[in-house]
């Protein structure tokens, strides 16, 4: 059976550049793949034809013996026996022609790093920052100490002795895994000589045992804004870990924490405060200052009759949101304290007043009704 013109077979004129007969060959290729194709029992014979056409074609030397003499160019005298690609005779190797279109079809993607330097990027790095609540108010910059990996100076994150550069690993060439023919299969692994970084290292350099990174402990300015909260995560790009080989650094992300305080209650952008207040000022009522969270202080308007948790509200006295808008409220909360150690005379004119203010207690009143009630349904 005579065998089909190369150019026919993957579909280009005599006069196609090696791109277009790139281009067509892997469309041929995908079409006619054995996977594909189960049930086309021709597919796997227009799959080698398409291969042993490509392997005449994108070669200059062999394309231009083609165009001069055909086929015969690779026959007999003139070819050895030996048809392109690895197809002797007239039956063909599928698994060289699997392994030919993996490397057209795939060598652009992994192949493109071929003697390049495998560097692998820093790992992030997590700072846990405690601040204040009066830091977290007005905001702060801060000086932290964060022990990580930085580029080796010895050998400018290299890894090599003297900076050199390192040399393409002979075993892989430089892609960092090599391929092992299993039957239809290729099989791909790491590079044994490499580790998969696609260079070696023949003079490590002896600061930083060929890693290109040291250990040390790095002094940093942060910008810690006002309004953050615990768990606020601040990313501050490229201060991780230096990656291997001169690769780029990581990330650093400092959580905030905020530490309980003394005074103030944070929920959201408000604050609250308990603030003690006298019997008499409850009774009474009157004003009474309190602390606020920017150092300085709020007057209050106690009403006549206030009992103890009873709110009132300073605006705009609270937290300053993260992203910016006004201030929230502080609410202050009174607790009414009932005096202790009281000397005689004390005692004796809080009778005289719980003797006269039997009417002005209603919700006294009302409990021990509602009390003496409960006892007499018990004795019924």
């Amino acid at each position: 059976m005579s065998k089909r013109d190369y150019y026919d077979v993957l579909g280009v004129s005599k006069g196609a550049s090696a791109d277009e007969i790139k281009k067509a060959y892997r469309k041929k290729a995908k079409e006619l793949h054995p996977d594909r194709n189960s049930d086309n029992p021709e597919a796997e014979a227009q799959f080698k034809e398409a291969n042993e056409a490509y392997e005449v074609l994108k070669d200059a030397e062999k394309k231009a013996a083609y165009d001069r003499f055909g086929h015969a160019a690779f026959e007999g005298g003139m070819g050895g026996g030996q048809r392109p690609g690895g197809f002797g005779g007239g039956g063909g190797d599928f698994s060289s022609a699997f392994s030919d279109v993996f490397d057209d079809l795939f060598g652009d993607f992994m192949g493109g790093q071929r003697g390049r330097q495998r560097a692998t990027r820093g790992s992030d790095l997590r700072y846990n920052l405690r601040v204040t609540l009066e830091e977290a108010y007005s905001g702060i910059h801060k000086t932290i100490n964060v022990p990580t990996s930085v580029a080796c100076s010895a050998c400018e994150g290299t890894g090599a002795e003297g900076g050199v550069e390192p040399t393409t690993c002979p075993t892989c060439s430089g892609m960092g895994k090599v391929r092992a023919q299993q039957g239809f299969f290729t099989v791909e692994r790491t590079c044994p000589t490499c580790s998969g970084m696609g260079q070696i290292i023949k003079n490590p350099c002896k600061a930083c045992g060929g890693a290109g990174r040291v250990e040390k402990d790095r002094a940093l300015s942060v910008n810690i804004p006002a309004g953050v909260e615990t768990g606020t995560r601040i990313r501050l790009a490229g201060e991780g870990e230096a990656g291997m080989r001169g690769g780029p650094q990581g990330d650093l992300y400092i959580f905030v924490e905020v530490a309980p305080h003394e005074l103030f209650e944070r929920d959201g952008v408000n604050l609250y405060c308990r603030v003690p207040v006298s019997m008499s000022t409850a009774a009474l009522g009157g004003a009474i200052e309190v602390p606020t969270i920017d150092g300085g202080r709020g007057r209050v308007q106690i009403p006549a009759g206030s009992q103890s948790g009873r709110q009132m509200r300073l605006r705009g006295k609270g937290m300053p949101p993260l992203r910016g808008g006004g201030h929230g409220d502080m609410f202050i909360e009174l607790a009414v304290e009932t005096p202790v150690n009281l000397t005689s005379r004390q005692k004796e004119i809080l009778k005289e007043f719980d003797a006269l203010s039997e009417d002005n207690n209603p919700e006294s009143k009302t409990f021990f009704s509602s009390v003496k009630s409960f006892w007499d349904s018990m004795k019924g």
